[in-house]
């Protein structure tokens, strides 16, 4: 039994010494997270998961694409997994008020919840069964552009228009100003909801987006506070109305020109908080223009998430990304979830994630270009004490960078972290790195570890002990055998 328990001991010191030698020295250093720290999983509460059918009455129907489909705040934590898997640190869930149309678009109330989502106590819930995963939850808030049944819609000079259907708040009107930012407060205040995203705020002013953002942050100083429409207010990232076409025209297709996608990312690697995206809940979905290109999906959606998490940015992925939900916006962008689908891709976004989530430096660290040069996309991050360099080839050919010694360093070695290649100074004085057409690689440079002798030596042991073990239980098995003969 001693030997037995010796034997244990000693394999499992041999296991944890290898884990400490080859895993990736990336750690996220304890600070104050901000947004440009995150990465957000945007999706359609209606469209998701329907966790109870309590909620469902004759508006529910997921055949008609106009109809509620039945998704709910329960499914979303009968859920919770299937979302953390992915590594996504927060999850957008749209508007949640009472709303006549699935996606919060024909809002009717600041201060109901919509009942086919759900109760307020299972949005309570939900809310902490992410937030005990670590996961935050931002909701969207519609500042105009409602339901013409809204409960303030008689409200003396509250409507400034009408259009297709829905009215349109006087946001110029101090005393809708003043409503607005007291319903959005307490919501965040009742709820303890992490973000906020305004909608609809084309014609709101930049004096009164700030004061709701003030307020929303004096509700909670850690809140995040974004927007769908490019403004000169203080969200706490960027959205400009172009970025989705940008990345969807630079991706869509291999060979296509991607230094378009410089002027944000390098806003991003300045220190600015940009969103970065290939489609957006209001969009075409990114999946409609590959197609059209005629391109196999499966890489198309790994290549898409992948610039889109690496580059520099706030990454905003739509839900069904990873399955490579199609459709032009509106209904038929916004399919029912089908969780049958095999997605080898939900694997590949979570150990892109992780290694972002552990690592300050592949997030933020000090940018450089290396190449960009027709979808051939090179470039590194640094920081006092790390070192990456991110390959992506969106090209129709194999294509290699060599990376002088004199850029890199004397001594080290650059480690894929998917693929596990091990690159070394070449007799002409470069680390070359050579990636197939259409693949992502992630790449961190360490000091030349040469051979584990400590393991080798500590792997041998263990055979040799395994080896002796093993005889000695041949051989007390012989020699009770021998006895129960001589016993016969």
């Amino acid at each position: 039994m001693k030997l037995k328990k010796w034997l244990s001991a000693l394999t499992a010191g041999v296991l944890l010494s290898t884990t400490f030698a080859f895993a990736s020295s990336a750690s996220a250093e304890d600070k104050a997270k901000t947004i440009a720290d995150e990465s957000i999983y945007d999706l359609l509460v209606d469209r998701f998961f329907n966790g109870t059918g309590k909620n469902d009455d004759e508006q529910v129907n997921a055949k008609d694409p106009e109809m509620f489909a039945g998704g709910d705040f329960d499914g979303l934590v009968k859920k919770v997994d299937y979302i953390s898997k992915m590594g996504y640190t927060i999850v957008s869930v749209g508007s949640v008020l009472e709303t006549e149309k699935y996606d919060g678009s024909m809002v009717t109330s600041y201060t109901a919840l919509e009942p086919h989502f759900g109760t307020e106590e299972e949005f309570q819930h939900m809310l902490n069964t992410y937030q005990n995963k670590k996961i935050k939850i931002m909701v969207d808030f519609p500042l105009s552009n409602v339901s013409p049944n809204h409960e303030w819609a008689a409200e003396p000079g509250f409507v400034a228009s009408t259009n297709d259907g829905k009215i349109q708040w006087d946001l110029t009107n101090t005393a809708v100003q003043d409503k607005l930012i007291e319903s959005a407060s307490q919501f965040v205040s009742k709820f303890g909801v992490n973000g906020v995203r305004l909608t609809n705020i084309e014609s709101a002013d930049t004096a009164f987006l700030n004061r709701m953002i003030a307020a929303l942050k004096a509700e909670n100083e850690e809140i995040y506070v974004i927007t769908n429409s490019e403004s000169d207010a203080s969200f706490d990232a960027k959205f400009y109305a172009d970025t989705a076409s940008l990345f969807t025209n630079a991706l869509k297709n291999v060979d296509l020109d991607t230094a378009t996608l410089e002027a944000h990312i390098d806003e991003a690697a300045a220190g600015t908080p940009v969103l970065s995206m290939t489609d957006t809940i209001w969009s075409d979905r990114f999946t409609l223009s590959s197609t059209e290109e005629g391109m196999y999906q499966p890489t198309r959606s790994k290549m898409s998430i992948a610039s889109t998490l690496l580059l520099p940015g706030v990454p905003v992925v739509t839900y069904g990304s990873e399955i490579a939900m199609n459709g032009a916006a509106g209904a038929e962008a916004h399919q029912y979830y089908n969780f049958k689908t095999d997605s080898e891709l939900m694997d590949y976004i979570g150990n892109l994630n992780s290694l972002l989530n552990d690592s300050d430096t592949l997030r933020a660290g000090e940018f450089k270009w290396i190449e960009n040069d027709n979808g051939y996309m090179v470039f590194e991050r640094k920081s006092d004490t790390e070192h990456w360099i991110v390959v992506i080839n969106n090209s129709s050919k194999t294509k290699r960078v060599h990376l002088p010694v004199a850029d890199i360093g004397e001594g080290k070695e650059i480690r894929g972290m998917f693929d596990s290649e091990i690159i070394r100074a070449n007799k002409d004085g470069n680390y070359t790195i050579i990636l197939d057409r259409e693949m992502v690689e992630v790449y961190q440079v360490i000091d030349e570890r040469g051979i584990n002798m400590s393991y080798i030596v500590a792997l041998s042991l263990v055979v040799i002990i395994y080896t002796i073990f093993m005889v000695l239980v041949m051989k007390r098995g012989k020699k009770r055998r021998a006895e129960q003969v001589n016993k016969a």
